[in-house]
């Protein structure tokens, strides 16, 4: 007897899955394959929904069970995300609404300012809770970009040197942490009409705020200062300090550069590249 999730899922999340909608059928695999997180559009007793799991070494998924039962309230609430339905962490699956729209990025979308807007006003929603100060975070950030230099990858030698002598010079000092998405940009942003909503949660943290800036500046944000002043707007201030934001830009461009290269995506390593440069020449 074949599956209802044409063995995607591993027989124990297949189970929970079933046991929670009853009758599924996958609609569609929306998984991106570099990684091993499954998604999957899935539908049960006409109502659509979508399904993540991935295996217990994968933690993305534990992160986007909390994010859900704890932060997303006011983005649900506002229509801006999907609402959990069910989760296990056991089996690493969780099940959350489906949300029917289109990809911003790679739409003509990705280049109107109202996106941006929205963008930032949802984007402080989900800021505007619980800020906490973190007296260790800048620490083990900046720990974290050196042993991501510590692996394989192909970062050019004096770019490596440059950049260990940037992050070993630097002096950490506590910061305050929000609730953040982790991966705030166009590819984890659908369009509905002029409606922005919001997908996967799955690097989801408490970091400073700026952090959630880091990939829109160094894409989107480039050459095109009218969306980043369309997504101040809409956020309503600008939480970058001028001392922190070039470390946050070069840790974002070590792990692009490193992580990139260990999955195989030569365009986005490309980019990461691109951003170790540009961020140096910032000191």
């Amino acid at each position: 007897m074949t599956s209802w999730d044409r063995a995607l899922l591993n027989d124990e999340q297949a189970e929970y899955v079933a046991g929670q909608l009853k009758t599924p059928l996958v609609i569609d695999d929306l998984s991106w394959n570099l990684v091993d997180t499954r998604v999957l559009h899935v539908r049960a007793e006409d109502q659509d929904f979508v399904v993540k799991a991935a295996p217990q070494s994968n933690h993305h998924i534990g992160r986007e069970i909390t994010a859900h039962e704890t932060y997303t309230e006011p983005l649900v609430g506002a229509a801006r995300t999907g609402q959990l339905v069910a989760a296990s962490r056991a089996a690493n699956v969780l099940i959350t609404t489906y949300l029917p729209g289109t990809l911003v990025q790679g739409s003509d979308k990705e280049w109107i300012a109202d996106m941006y807007t929205q963008a930032g006003s949802a984007l402080r929603a989900l800021h505007d809770q619980h800020p906490r100060v973190d007296d260790g975070y800048e620490i083990r950030m900046t720990d974290k970009a050196i042993a991501l230099l510590d692996r394989q990858h192909r970062i050019a030698s004096e770019v490596e040197s440059a950049a260990r002598r940037i992050l070993a010079s630097y002096q950490p000092a506590p910061v305050v942490v929000v609730p953040t998405h982790g991966d705030w940009q166009p590819r984890n942003w659908l369009h509905e009409g002029n409606w922005l909503q919001v997908i996967d949660f799955g690097r989801f943290d408490f970091r400073p705020a700026a952090s959630d800036f880091c990939r829109l500046a160094t894409q989107q944000w480039r050459e095109r200062p009218r969306l980043e002043n369309a997504f101040l707007e809409g956020y309503g201030s600008d939480p970058r300090n001028e001392e922190v934001w070039p470390i946050d830009l070069l840790r974002e461009a070590v792990g692009t550069a490193v992580w990139a290269f260990l999955v195989g995506d030569t365009v986005f390593e490309a980019q990461g590249h691109r951003m170790l440069e540009e961020a140096i020449v910032r000191f």
